[in-house]
């Protein structure tokens, strides 16, 4: 069985030996990389299974980094290790990218959980495109296409379309979109997520036929007539 690769930035040495042994130690083949220059320079020629990035380094932060990956990778997992731990900031890593964010100081065995976790992912295969009414889903390049006009829509936008296309019909708990698309739902509330899909329905809205209905206190669905 291959190894699970991460790309692991971080630019203070001492740290970055400890958690690279404790991540091998588990089985993870780990590539290190101080900032994020370096991370993006090598990720466009090796790739890698799950990024995991510190935010605050030299050259090129891990925020300016994230948003640089997923303009040609929409897919690949990203876990932010910070000291910054406000809200906002929390908030700002997933709207650059993020799958998910641990603040320091973290527990190691936390660490592996989550990456398992996204290494998951990785493995279930994924479809290239979708054809949604009359809208096709390109999950490679982020658009969704209506005749002959483009959407750019971001990785978590594409992410939920999928999830609840391949769950037409059936209710996905608001509580799963949550934790899948934002690990946290401190910091992202129920109120938000409507405000979210809300965006999502004007997405669809010159094919009648797609409805994504609320339902209430449980989730959403997706019905195509």
């Amino acid at each position: 069985m291959n190894k699970v690769k991460i790309l692991y930035v971080e630019d203070e040495q001492s740290l970055a030996l400890i958690v690279a042994d404790s991540l091998e130690d588990h089985g993870f083949d780990v590539v290190h990389r101080e900032n994020g220059q370096e991370a993006l320079s090598y990720f466009k020629k090796e790739s890698a299974d799950v990024i995991v990035l510190d935010v605050m380094m030299p050259l090129m932060d891990g925020f300016t980094a994230a948003a640089e990956i997923r303009k040609t990778n929409p897919h690949v997992p990203i876990l932010f290790l910070s000291a910054l731990t406000q809200t906002e900031d929390v908030v700002k890593g997933f709207h650059m990218g993020a799958n998910d964010y641990i603040r320091k100081p973290f527990k190691i065995e936390e660490l592996i959980v989550r990456i398992e976790a996204l290494s998951r992912r990785v493995k279930r295969p994924v479809h290239a495109s979708y054809e949604i009414g009359d809208y096709v889903l390109d999950t490679n390049k982020n658009i969704l296409t209506h005749a002959s006009a483009e959407e750019k829509l971001s990785y978590r936008e594409v992410e939920l379309i999928r999830r609840l296309f391949e769950n037409k019909d059936n209710v996905v708990p608001r509580e799963d979109i949550i934790k899948a698309y934002w690990g946290d739902d401190t910091y992202f509330t129920g109120r938000s997520l409507d405000v979210f899909i809300s965006r999502i329905r004007k997405y669809f809205a010159q094919d009648g036929r797609i409805k994504i209905t609320n339902v209430r206190g449980i989730g959403y669905i997706m019905n195509i007539d």
